[in-house]
């Protein structure tokens, strides 16, 4: 079935009690800001209007608990949650309907396993990250009202926009930051898809906090953390030979290489030492060895400070979109 024909299914659904609304109408007690001034309720901030992304209600799972929010509202949170408010309205606005277009890609395409009687779940390693209404006056404080209006024009302003794919909402995954290149999908998982392919990034270490990081192990650490994984490794006395064999793919990144012996992929490398990408270099010394990284994430989909700096340059969210998803097409929810 087609997105549209799902889509009018469940626009017909009958209006529910909307669970996790605004209950809060200041920072909560104790918190930071707490002796700020009253805020208004979100309810208060969103600009009125029958909208589709405010009549289409999702089963959410959130901390254990299934509820019912609109699309629109979970939106808000995560948008929130994944971006910084602060970013340039058309980067929040592509980061609206690529975690809008992930939330119809779990209803209609992939809905996930491990939560069956939830459309999408708070949990960014399985979904999205989510932070309620309450949480984000919290984290703000006085910048509250200035922060939450950036995001709810982003998500209102893109109102029931996807990303698809040969008609289809896509899987829209994003990071942080890339190193010259975003990484194609076939590389990081098992699924090489053709929309998530390598395409360049703007971003560069003036754009970026982090964006280049060094970090240090000494020689016992990383032996031990490699023989507790692969205890067939052997580390002999010439330093120059635990490392070798390194071949890169095609955006730059770590593909394999040898360690102690080991063949392993750039992605192993990076959950072993807990690196911030695969686009790193390792250097040993006398008695330490030195990652250093560039960028922040797996690779895949949309850079958020990529698409920051393209807004920066004066690009719209469209442009964004279909230059990091490759072949793709936005369209309007019916």
């Amino acid at each position: 079935m087609k997105i549209r024909s799902i889509i009018s299914v469940l626009l017909m659904l009958p209006v529910m009690t909307l669970v996790m609304l605004v209950t809060v109408s200041g920072p909560l007690d104790g918190g930071p800001g707490s002796d700020l001034p009253e805020l208004p309720p979100l309810s208060e901030l969103i600009p009125y209007g029958d909208r589709p992304d405010s009549r289409l209600l999702l089963s959410v799972l959130d901390d254990g608990d299934v509820s019912g929010m609109s699309m629109e509202l979970f939106l808000i949170g995560a948008v929130a949650a994944e971006m910084p408010a602060a970013f340039e309205p058309e980067a929040l606005k592509a980061q609206a309907v690529a975690a809008r277009t992930n939330v119809m890609f779990n209803i209609t395409v992939a809905p996930k396993s491990r939560h069956p009687d939830a459309d999408v779940c708070t949990d960014h390693t399985c979904c999205m990250a989510y932070q309620s209404d309450g949480r984000l006056r919290e984290r703000w404080g006085a910048a509250y009202v200035d922060n939450i209006a950036r995001i709810i024009t982003a998500v209102t302003e893109t109102d029931s926009a996807l990303i698809t794919y040969d008609g289809d909402p896509i899987l829209a995954v994003f990071h942080s930051s890339s190193a010259g290149k975003t990484e194609s999908s076939g590389n990081v998982w098992m699924q090489d898809l053709p929309y998530l392919q390598s395409v360049p990034s703007p971003e560069t270490a003036d754009q970026v906090p982090g964006y280049i990081t060094s970090e240090t192990i000494t020689h016992q650490v990383f032996i031990d953390l490699l023989t507790a994984a692969y205890p067939e490794a052997v580390f002999g006395s010439r330093v120059d030979t635990w490392v070798t064999d390194i071949t890169h793919n095609s955006s730059g990144r770590i593909d394999e290489l040898t360690l102690g012996g080991v063949r392993i992929e750039g992605t192993t490398l990076r959950s072993l030492f807990r690196l911030r990408s695969t686009a790193v270099t390792i250097r040993l010394t006398a008695n330490d060895v030195i990652f250093t990284t560039t960028g922040y994430g797996h690779g895949v989909g949309m850079s958020q400070y990529g698409a920051n700096v393209m807004a920066q340059n004066g690009d719209n969210y469209k442009k964004i979109l279909t230059s990091y998803y490759s072949g793709c097409e936005l369209i309007k929810m019916d």
